[in-house]
């Protein structure tokens, strides 16, 4: 009896203990599951944010690009504007020269002007006859002046000429340097982040790494709890197979001895019936049994 009850007690606590590496291991499982899942996300970071990395990348070198093109479109125009300011020089020079020979001192086209401008005041005027023969007298001056003045009024076309063409240049390198500091400004701010996206790779990486870790203690902790859980499953087998073999050999022993009792008592009847007594319900159903 005392074997069947260490048996039974045996049983129960194996049950227990399944049931506690059971609920252990399903605890296991959600921490292992939730540190994988961060470990994938994280991942997932670090992939899109290096994504990103090599798009700014592509458009820094790009822009970069682009600047040393515009740079050299800007240095073409300042030394253009360089050349011509030389030759400006030597016209003013040429001008000069000219000018002190024939004692000029007036752009011949503004003389032009002056000249334009008392002719349209005598037509529209109405002065009288006298002021008109001022005017006249100071038309005819300039006239001469003017004549003179043709002298250097090549020279002075020519000086127009390069002052407006450097006037150009100057304006077309200052559009093209305002358009490489807004293309140098892009090229920096995708270079910046590149830098800050490099960085947060850095800590997603470090932080992936951690969640891996932990996933693996994890993974460890759950294979050593299923592998307790499997031999206490071997074991819970072990003892129920005990169990049924003893619970099979007591029944075997019950009918064994049964049997002995029912072929005592057959001995019994048969005894009675010998002697001619009479026979108890009971002898009745023994007789019945043996038959």
């Amino acid at each position: 009896m005392q074997d069947k009850k260490g048996l039974f007690d045996k049983l129960s606590k194996i049950k227990r203990e399944i049931t506690t590496l059971k609920t252990e291991l399903n605890q296991i499982d959600d921490k292992k599951e939730e540190w994988f899942k961060k470990k994938e996300e994280y991942g997932n970071q670090i992939k899109n944010s290096i994504k990103k990395i090599k798009e700014d990348k592509s458009s820094r070198d790009s822009l970069t690009k682009q600047v040393k093109e515009e740079k050299g479109k800007r240095e073409q125009f300042n030394k253009e504007a360089k050349e011509k300011i030389s030759e400006l020089k030597e016209l003013s020079k040429e001008k000069s020269q000219i000018s002190q020979k024939f004692n000029i001192k007036e752009d011949p086209s503004i003389i032009k002007k002056q000249i334009e401008k008392l002719e349209f005041k005598i037509e529209t005027s109405g002065m009288s006859f006298k002021e008109e023969k001022k005017v006249m007298k100071i038309i005819k001056d300039l006239k001469k002046k003017c004549k003179e003045s043709e002298k250097v009024s090549n020279v002075w076309t020519k000086i127009h000429e390069k002052s407006k063409d450097i006037d150009t240049k100057k304006k077309s390198a200052e559009n093209v340097h305002k358009k490489i500091q807004k293309t140098a400004e892009e090229s920096q701010k995708r270079h910046e982040e590149m830098i800050s996206l490099s960085k947060e790779v850095d800590e997603l990486k470090k932080k992936e790494e951690e969640a891996f870790k932990k996933f693996i203690e994890f993974k460890t902790k759950f294979n050593g709890i299923n592998d307790k859980l499997k031999e206490k499953l071997s074991e819970l087998n072990e003892t129920n197979s005990k169990v049924t073999k003893h619970v099979k050999n007591k029944k075997v022993e019950k009918q064994k001895k049964d049997h002995e009792i029912l072929k005592i008592k057959e001995q019994d009847v048969e005894e009675k019936i010998k002697k001619r007594q009479k026979l108890t319900t009971e002898d009745l159903l023994v007789f019945q049994k043996t038959k």
